[in-house]
């Protein structure tokens, strides 16, 4: 996809102009039908960030899409989120028609303001640039999901009185929790993908702690090891909780002591030595962790071998 500048959107008012879409019957929220979007108003390319969220529903697709830096799968999922600020992309290829179907729901945070909703909106880890790749339904699972984005619609159509707001929000916290429940799903059922992940995170924490040069800078980081993953730290977090009941940082340790373990019992390093190998500033805190995790302190360790 060719490197475009992003097209800031500030207003549901505008996306509708910009995609040749009539004006919204309200201003901060909208449910759009994507048959009714035949074209990308830049030829065959667009990037855009959005000022507000938008969850999309999608079947059908002929596009290529990215999302902040990595290129974004549909070709089984066909949910996916946005939260305000964030980089998304999309490309057909050039002389083709931009086909899909689904929907389409775009809430401003305004319309969230004074609500509980708009604080824990931001708790949904889907909504960050999670894994690249999109959140599968079942049929009737998209039923659910395609009736609450209808029903959103129908209540901001209808006459608007001091109920509407309380019940589009209720419908909104629905269909986010009925979305959370269908990611841990996900978790659970591609395990394929979600094993590679983990073949894959224990070749790069291998690769890093055999790096004595890389290590002796510190350990690496939940930020460092989600992004060689090509997943954010939260979904990479989650992901390993629900396979392994443990969240990446002990991981991270898992990996740590074991490489302790090594130099206590194959060398001849004095603790501090090997703490400091192993990227620590203070020999305390290393000692501190291995004993947390062994029982043991890092001599006593030792002293078992003799």
């Amino acid at each position: 996809m060719a490197n475009l500048r992003p097209h800031r959107i500030k207003t549901i008012s505008e996306y509708h102009q910009l995609m040749g879409l009539p004006k919204p019957e309200h201003p901060l929220i909208s449910v759009i039908n994507f048959e009714s979007i035949k074209h990308l108003p830049h030829d065959e390319s667009i990037s855009v960030v959005f000022n507000f969220y938008s969850i999309s529903l999608k079947r059908n697709f002929n596009g290529r899409m990215k999302y902040g830096q990595q290129k974004y799968d549909f070709d089984e999922g066909i949910m996916f989120f946005m939260s305000p600020g964030q980089v998304f992309g999309i490309e057909v290829e050039r002389g083709s028609v931009l086909r899909h179907t689904g929907w389409l729901l775009l809430i401003h945070p305004d319309f969230l303001w004074s609500t509980p909703l708009a604080k824990t909106i931001k708790q949904y880890e889907y909504f960050d640039y999670s894994v690249n790749e999109a959140l599968y339904l079942s049929e009737k699972e998209e039923t659910t999901i395609s009736g609450i984005m209808q029903n959103i619609g129908q209540e901001y159509r209808a006459n608007i009185d001091k109920f509407s707001q309380d019940i589009i929000i209720a419908q909104l916290e629905l269909l986010l929790s009925y979305s959370e429940r269908f990611y841990h799903r996900q978790f659970i059922t591609r395990k394929i993908t979600n094993h590679k992940i983990l073949d894959r995170l224990e070749i790069v924490l291998t690769t890093y702690f055999n790096d004595d040069t890389r290590l002796q800078k510190g350990l690496p980081t939940v930020q460092y090891i989600a992004g060689t993953l090509n997943v954010s730290p939260n979904y990479l977090s989650d992901l390993l909780k629900v396979l392994t009941g443990q969240s990446t940082q002990q991981h991270i340790h898992d990996k740590l002591i074991e490489k302790a373990k090594e130099k206590l019992s194959a060398t001849d390093l004095s603790v501090s030595e090997i703490a400091y190998e192993l990227g620590f500033e203070h020999p305390q805190s290393f000692s501190k962790l291995f004993k947390t995790k062994t029982n043991l302190s890092p001599l006593e360790f030792r002293h078992s071998f003799n």
